[in-house]
């Protein structure tokens, strides 16, 4: 590279001290340059696993509702519980047992003595200190023989209370009616119940009692699970965004389209040859997901009970509430006769009706009221139970109420 320079008039050290700072300078421009290059090439390795990632998980889902794990919000098909239930007796009560109207426990001790070789008439047995019972139990999935499992013994008869009382070895059959489980203990009681001289009290509901590992598996449930291929995950609330959201992260850690879905409630998991199932199964509950729950008004009308979901969406309306009130009121007069007269005794009824309209309570809602706002309000006007659902049911009935109001 050349450089021009007027050095006319410049000494020979001037011009040779300038020479020096050209060097100078292209070395400058020369390590400037190779830092660019590689800022640039820096930046582009960046960008491009940006990118890739982009392109491998997809389209990002908009303001999910929450997320949760594929473990509490849906359930492997086949992979279950079952229930259990037997028929069992209990002894040891202080007289607090089924009475002699209730025959079938009398019958089922002389059955039981019977074949241990003692031979009792039932109509020879009188007792209360013993109790007819059901029992229940749920037998979970993969169940071995010798797993205990905690039941539940509820009476069958019209026993006072089962405290103190032990459960008698039972079996418990399954839906196709073989034996799966024995049970047997003593009960714990969270009541009591007390009678004397025609008095009593109870103390929470001392007739169902639970014993816990009060059952023994004999039977278990043979379920090979490593050989198959598929598995469908099955979703607690059926919806096709949930569901698809479900297939889209199950992907994105599996790293492979191993998930479809295949409706709004079921989502189809494929396996590799030579996988390991339970890994795969343990890896794929763990993974955590948006959920978007149906707008839900759950209301009781026999308790008065109404639960709003978050998710319930209010359009602006404009609510008159009032109440009418008619009490009826029934007195009898008597009529005498006068003295001496030929008369008789009358009982006249009088009735009064007295009608009472009370005042109307006006609640306005604006644009973007929430469900607090809601409640603040009828809570403000003195709205009971009964007149909350009535006020609900209205507003879905006028499209202010943009959700499902189910009723229990």
């Amino acid at each position: 590279m050349s450089m021009l320079h007027y050095t006319g008039h410049l000494s020979p050290e001037d011009i040779k001290r300038m020479k020096k700072n050209d060097a100078g300078t292209i070395w400058f421009l020369i390590v400037l340059g190779i830092g660019l290059i590689l800022m640039t090439a820096l930046a582009d390795g960046q960008t491009g696993p940006m990118l890739a990632s982009a392109v491998v998980s997809g389209p990002a889902i908009a303001n999910p509702e929450h997320m949760a794990r594929v473990k509490d919000i849906a359930s492997i098909e086949g992979i279950r519980d079952n229930q259990l239930v037997g028929y069992g007796l209990v002894v040891g009560l202080a007289g607090t047992g089924d009475s002699q109207q209730t025959t079938f426990p009398i019958q089922t001790l002389a059955a039981m003595l019977l074949r241990m070789g003692v031979s009792v008439p039932a109509t020879s047995i009188r007792s209360q200190n013993l109790a007819g019972v059901f029992v229940s139990a749920t037998l979970p999935p993969f169940a071995r023989p010798g797993t205990k499992l905690d039941i539940t013994v509820s009476s069958a008869g019209d026993a006072h209370s089962l405290e103190g009382g032990l459960l008698l070895m039972a079996p418990l059959y399954g839906t196709d009616g073989k034996i799966y489980a024995q049970a047997q203990g003593a009960l714990v009681v969270g009541g009591y119940s007390v009678n004397a001289n025609g008095s009593s009290k109870s103390v929470n509901h001392p007739t169902v009692g639970r014993i816990p590992y009060g059952a023994m598996v004999e039977r278990g449930l043979a379920m090979d699970i490593t050989d198959r291929d598929r598995f469908s995950i099955l979703l607690n609330d059926a919806d096709f965004k949930s569901a698809e959201a479900m297939a889209a992260a199950i992907n994105l850690d599996l790293g492979r389209p191993a998930a479809r879905a295949f409706d709004s409630r079921r989502v189809d998991l494929y396996v590799k040859g030579g996988e390991d199932v339970p890994e795969l199964l343990a890896r794929v509950e763990a993974v955590e997901v948006p959920v978007f729950p149906r707008a839900r008004v759950i209301v009781n009308e026999r308790t008065g009970t109404v639960v709003i979901g978050g998710t319930v969406v209010l359009q602006p309306v404009s609510i008159l509430h009032g109440g009418l009130s008619v009490n009826v009121v029934t007195d009898f007069q008597v009529s005498q006769p006068g003295p001496f007269s030929s008369g008789t005794t009358q009982t006249t009824p009088v009735t009064k009706i007295d009608a009472k309209d009370k005042p109307v309570s006006r609640i306005e809602l604006k644009q973007g009221a929430t469900v607090d706002d809601l409640v603040r309000s009828l809570q403000a006007i003195g709205a009971s139970a009964r007149d909350v659902i009535s006020i609900l049911q209205a507003m879905k009935s006028a499209g202010a109420l943009e959700a499902e109001i189910e009723v229990l």
